[in-house]
């Protein structure tokens, strides 16, 4: 039995700081993973944002309501899900990410907390542990799970070495150039076809 773990932003549904900025106007708060790998750092930087421009719970979630699926995502959960068992694993919040589960069907999703005041303001964050992807992959494998992970940034990366085997969808070109070892696809269609492959030598 095969476990398929996907990361959520960049691979089924847009980079949601990325809307926030592109709907607030707020540059910096277009910086993602694939630009700051630390995320503590990339954390405490977006919050510092937030804060110095009074924007809350209430301003993001507006953004989250407007955004949609990729193209092709829906599509691809599905399959997974009528085929393997499918995981979200992502470095989202579940106040962030929960809106946009519906439109996906309501797949399994493995993600953080946000620690919300009373006024609205995001006073900070509980991750659910460190590197939680990786330690979700080696989980499932230590439950004898094969496992295919597929992810787009730097904080992918080390789920995708845990797992029996890693792809990466849309990556930067640095990413690319840095994990050469993982096959790169642009599609949802060659990312159906590239995890059928993976599945087929794992098995």
């Amino acid at each position: 039995m095969h476990i398929i773990c996907l990361d959520l932003e960049g691979v089924l549904i847009p980079e949601i700081w990325i809307g926030v900025a592109e709907r607030t106007g707020i540059e910096e708060l277009k910086l993602t993973t694939r630009d700051i790998a630390d995320y503590d750092e990339l954390m405490a930087h977006r919050l510092k944002i937030l804060d110095k421009e009074g924007l809350g719970i209430k301003d993001i979630s507006a953004v989250i309501d407007g955004l949609e699926p990729l193209d092709g995502a829906q599509e691809l959960v599905q399959w997974i899900k009528q085929t393997h068992q499918l995981i979200i694993l992502s470095d989202t919040f579940y106040q962030f990410a929960g809106p946009m589960m519906s439109k996906l069907d309501w797949p399994t999703l493995m993600c953080h907390h946000l620690n919300i005041a009373d006024d609205g303001r995001i006073a900070g964050y509980e991750l659910r542990q460190s590197n939680q992807k990786e330690h979700a992959v080696r989980a499932f494998r230590s439950l004898n799970f094969a496992t295919v992970a597929a992810g787009d940034s730097y904080n992918d990366t080390t789920m995708l070495a845990a797992a029996d085997a890693g792809i990466l969808f849309r990556p930067p070109e640095n990413v690319i150039a840095e994990f050469p070892m993982y096959p790169v696809v642009t599609t949802h269609e060659q990312l159906r076809v590239e995890i059928e492959a993976a599945v087929e030598r794992t098995s």
